[in-house]
């Protein structure tokens, strides 16, 4: 079956996280995305046989080249020829000094579509700055905001800021390939980590510009309107704890039932949303004292029977046995030639008529040279060797 972007070509120059969740996304849907890797700088997260690297470059066509020479350049400019969308998430000096500046690439391929994701953008006083997810986060507040009250900032604990841009990458890609469609015109995507980034603060940045109001940490309440219970609570069991949100005056009477209606929930200070808000610290003691008789798994299935939303803190070991992502297809299993059976996530876009297609693992350095220069760009064999003996596929 033809994926939806069967047809697109991608030239992938991207590294790390964002870039290549970005062009895994496209892979995933039948774009041909070439990944292209030189020995001389596959390290750490570009080393191919790590889980790391074969998690986000599934469905890729992989090449060696190397860049610091001058024939590395030439051969980019042939694969820009045959290619839609080129893609990077280098710091912004690094493509122009190779002399591969969006510019120049049009006059080789005018129709063009090239994304260019870093950290801060291509543009402002901080464009140069060395950007990671942590950084991100912590430029864009979300850290600031991730916490418990009167607590250091704490961070996600996780390289979000990456995923997000990526997904931010694959809009502004279909956007630009739709006005393509209609203009026959190529652009230029400069997308930056940090907006994409800030603009999920939610209601923070409106609330300050409006009321000068600086947002603070809420820990695990609700930031939208009181509720109570509305937390994280300690379960039977080592380390297993259940969230709990309440909020309208229906799902409290649920919640009473289910707890056997104790003598505390007709208590005067926990009659209507606002009390129970405004007595939370007790409340939720009381909370506790249940949900600790009893496995969060309990909890949330006796929860979530009368409609109270309910959910276990889960770990790694819960999500590898989760039975809803499992019957989604969450998983995917690939061989790989020289790791065996890899495991990674699948495709979160689901299209009802052309779903995404897991048909290779990841490549290992070159896998595909053959493929790309001989039959896609017409070299012959002998310009092969040379160019190998060269150090330029490398």
């Amino acid at each position: 079956m033809l994926g939806a972007l069967s047809g697109l070509r991608v030239l992938d120059f991207t590294w790390v996280l964002a870039g290549p969740f970005a062009t895994r996304l496209l892979a995933d849907h039948g774009a041909e995305v070439i990944k292209v890797q030189s020995r001389v700088t596959m390290e750490e997260t570009e080393r191919n046989i790590n889980g790391y690297f074969n998690t986000w470059n599934r469905n890729k066509l992989g090449i060696s080249l190397n860049v610091s020479e001058p024939q590395g350049i030439e051969l980019v400019k042939k694969l820009v020829q045959v290619s839609d969308v080129l893609v990077e998430n280098f710091s912004p000096r690094v493509m122009k000094n190779w002399g591969l500046d969006y510019d120049t690439l049009t006059e080789v391929r005018p129709d063009l579509i090239m994304v260019s994701m870093s950290g801060m953008g291509q543009t402002g006083p901080w464009k140069d700055y060395v950007a990671f997810g942590a950084t991100i986060q912590a430029l864009s507040g979300i850290t600031h905001l991730t916490t418990c009250p009167g607590k250091p900032p704490l961070g996600l604990g996780y390289s979000y800021a990456d995923q997000v841009a990526g997904l931010m990458g694959v809009l502004a890609i279909l956007e630009a390939l739709e006005h393509r469609r209609k203009t026959g015109e190529g652009q230029y995507i400069d997308l930056a980590e940090l907006e994409s980034m800030s603009g999920l603060l939610g209601t923070a940045l409106l609330d300050y510009q409006a009321n000068h109001r600086d947002a603070s940490p809420i820990g695990n309440c609700s930031a939208y309107q009181p509720a109570a219970p509305h937390g994280v609570y300690r379960c039977m069991g080592e380390d297993r704890w259940c969230a709990i949100a309440v909020f309208t005056g229906e799902e409290w009477q649920a919640f009473c039932r289910v707890l056997g209606h104790p003598c505390w929930t007709m208590d005067k200070d926990f009659a209507t949303p606002l009390d129970r808000w405004r007595n939370t610290a007790r409340l939720d003691v009381l909370v506790e004292e249940w949900t600790k008789r009893h496995a969060a798994e309990e909890v949330m299935g006796l929860l979530q029977e009368v409609g109270v939303a309910a959910g276990v803190v889960q770990n790694a070991a819960d999500l590898a046995g989760d039975p809803q992502l499992r019957s989604r297809g969450f998983f995917v299993e690939l061989d790989h030639s020289v790791m065996g059976k890899t495991v990674s996530d699948g495709s979160l876009i689901k299209l009802g008529d052309t779903p995404a297609h897991f048909h290779r693992a990841a490549p290992l350095l070159g896998q595909d040279n053959n493929y790309i220069y001989h039959h896609l760009l017409g070299m012959s064999e002998d310009e092969l060797e040379q160019y190998a003996a060269e150090g330029v596929i490398s």
